[in-house]
């Protein structure tokens, strides 16, 4: 297998768009039919294993290191070759000698996260060597990459646009290698990565070290393995940050602080998940900033005061220049098919969100002025929503951890309900993590819930009386729908009158995934049918939502076979919002659905897939074997 030509020749290959998730899997004129394209994909993912894969490895794989392959997937755009890869792992099928056939100069875009076994340092060498254009790379849960070698592979991707880190035994080094050499970088998740301190993420935002005894960490990883870099002084352009579960303990005050530094230096930050990011903006807003003097000290970096005081002017300068209509440069197009923006055009833009986000919210805006351009923000506690709402008027995603006593009082309930009233509106995403009832969310969601396009629910308890049709009619545009709840403790004495009445219930027209699972001893086969009024919420759901694709409904506490066969009943095969008709992927564990049922949904659905039906008392093994057989359609039963 010989040498491919040289690197040079593919300069002038054109970028393709990044493709779609399902790369256009099925026709769009017919649900049954697939895409040609996906169909000569699957033709190549068919061959590979006998032809070309199993060539390179039966003569190559251990016996020679190659820079580069010529082969058949040199010549495929970049684009193709990472809807391949991600066929080949959806097949489990991506083995250590395919891919390294399929690591070619054009790839922009490299996820492993799904097949991170096969990461080894080997790996990263090959990918350093041939794939010096990536844009994105996502080694998520290769837990085997020492951190020199993850240095030495960033070290050679100065393109990355995107890099996914998490539950990688990632250090302080990394973080200096990444501040240093990818300075174009948007998105970096470093997630679960227990080696990593907060400390350790200010040089992302240009905080380093004063003294020069502080920077020797850096000067020996710079000798030892990367040669001539040295600290960037200005902030990487960075618009997402993951950092949560970082460390082996409790961070406690560190986490705070730091979470405040990078919130100061990240200008173009819009989504975040960082430990303490909640409590920072509180510090910021109050201006405690001598509660951050004793760390400053101790890593040797410039007081918080200072950094703070240069936001607020360069916020100034930033707000001049909107009034003075200066315009960035004029956005790349190579790099706009991934990560759109570069550092010119994302300054450019958030020049004017600036402006557009404060306007009309004055009176919710902290006195110093200072304004974060956070979108999306996750890990918060209930306590400093009015602060993050002050300092982030224009977030539109909260993932919230909401601690169970807090609500215990009604005057609990009516401040989240005023400090939600922040971005009411505008909110389209909204997740709890709380062990209340679920009454709770009513009032809130009543006031921020009308543009919700995503709500999830966590670990919340339930009664036959939880109100969970007024939580539907609060949330009209929803497309997810996820609630995890513990079932009603006491069974509810007398079913109500559930009879359907097509007028007077909600619907979710817009819905696209449902997802209602209750909490269970595994001890027990059946759960216990305490909420038997739920029955009236699934018809609600089932028949008021066409658009159902994913479809996950687990250890109910009521009935649901003749919830389905109702809704299976009013189809009318004439119209085209079919309820159910679109399901693509369907959780019934442990529920008293039976086979019957099951085949109607199977019969009613060209598109559906999957269907698991564990644990399911009323299916016997035989009527899962016929239907196995006789299916095309994958059945999961134990």
């Amino acid at each position: 297998m010989p040498l491919f030509r040289a690197l040079g020749e593919q300069a002038g290959v054109k970028v393709q768009p990044r493709p779609r998730k399902g790369f256009g899997r099925r026709a769009q004129d017919d649900s049954s039919v697939f895409s040609l394209k996906y169909l000569c994909l699957s033709n190549v993912a068919d061959n590979m294993k006998d032809v070309w894969v199993k060539d390179y490895a039966d003569n190559y794989l251990d016996q020679y290191t190659f820079r580069y392959i010529m082969g058949p997937f040199n010549i495929l755009p970049g684009d193709l070759i990472e809807e391949l890869m991600l066929l080949l792992c959806s097949r489990k099928q991506l083995s250590r000698a395919a891919l390294h056939l399929l690591l070619v100069p054009q790839l922009r875009g490299l996820t492993l996260e799904k097949c991170s076994a096969l990461v080894t340092p080997g790996l990263c060498a090959h990918i350093a060597a041939r794939c010096q254009g990536l844009f994105i790379l996502d080694l998520s849960g290769a837990k085997q990459i020492p951190s020199k070698v993850l240095c030495e592979t960033i070290h050679r991707l100065p393109a990355l646009r995107s890099l996914s880190l998490a539950g990688v035994p990632c250090d302080r080094s990394v973080i200096q290698t990444i501040a240093c050499c990818c300075r174009s970088l948007k998105h970096l998740d470093v997630s679960r990565c227990h080696l990593l301190f907060p400390a350790a993420l200010l040089p992302l935002g240009g905080v380093y070290p004063a003294s020069s005894s502080s920077s020797s960490s850096l000067s020996s990883v710079s000798s030892s393995v990367l040669p001539s870099i040295t600290p960037a002084p200005c902030p990487l352009p960075l618009s997402s940050l993951l950092a949560l579960d970082i460390g082996f303990t409790e961070q406690g005050e560190d986490s705070t602080v730091a979470a405040a530094y990078l919130l100061l230096s990240l200008p173009y930050l819009e989504r975040a998940a960082l430990e303490g990011l909640s409590q920072a903006c509180c510090l910021l807003e109050q201006e405690e900033f001598s509660r951050a003097d004793g760390f400053a000290e101790r890593e040797g970096v410039p007081r918080l005061e200072e950094v703070w005081r240069e936001r607020i002017q360069w916020q100034g300068k930033t707000s001049e220049d909107v009034a003075s209509g200066e315009r960035g440069d004029e956005r790349e197009e190579e790099e706009g098919m991934y990560l759109e923006e570069d550092e010119n055009d994302t300054a450019r833009d958030e020049k004017f969100s600036f402006q557009s986000q404060t306007e009309g919210k004055s009176e919710f805006l902290s006195h110093s002025g200072l304004v974060f351009q956070l979108k999306d923000v996750r890990g918060v506690t209930s306590d400093s929503l009015q602060s993050l709402g002050h300092l982030c008027p224009g977030i539109r995603s909260i993932t919230m951890n909401i601690d169970g006593n807090e609500h215990s009082s009604g005057r609990g309930r009516r401040q989240c309900l005023l400090d939600l009233q922040t971005w009411s509106g505008q909110l389209q995403t909204l997740s709890f993590h709380y062990s209340g009832p679920l009454a709770d969310f009513l009032l809130p969601l009543q006031v921020a819930g009308s543009r919700l396009i995503s709500l999830s629910l966590d670990g919340v308890k339930t009664s036959p009386h939880s109100p969970l049709l007024e939580v539907i009619r609060a949330c009209p545009r929803l497309r997810d729908l996820l609630i995890s709840a513990e079932p009603p403790s006491l069974p509810q004495e007398q079913d109500e009158n559930d009879q359907l009445d097509n007028v007077a219930l909600p619907q979710l027209p817009h819905l696209c995934s449902l997802s209602l699972s209750f909490s269970y001893e595994h001890s027990q086969m059946k759960p216990v049918m305490s909420w038997m009024s739920l029955k009236k919420v699934l018809r609600c759901l089932l028949i008021g939502s066409p658009l159902l694709e994913k479809l996950s409904l687990v250890s109910l506490p009521c009935p649901l076979d003749c919830v389905l066969q109702d809704t299976l009943q009013s189809v009318n095969l004439n119209s085209p919002d079919v309820p159910l008709g679109r399901l693509e992927r369907v959780d019934l564990k442990r529920t008293d659905v039976q086979m019957i049922t099951v085949k109607s949904l199977i019969q009613l659905n060209k598109r559906l897939k999957h269907v698991d039906v564990s644990y399911c008392w009323q299916i016997s093994q035989l009527q899962w074997s016929q239907i196995k057989r006789a299916r095309k359609v994958e059945v999961v039963w134990v």
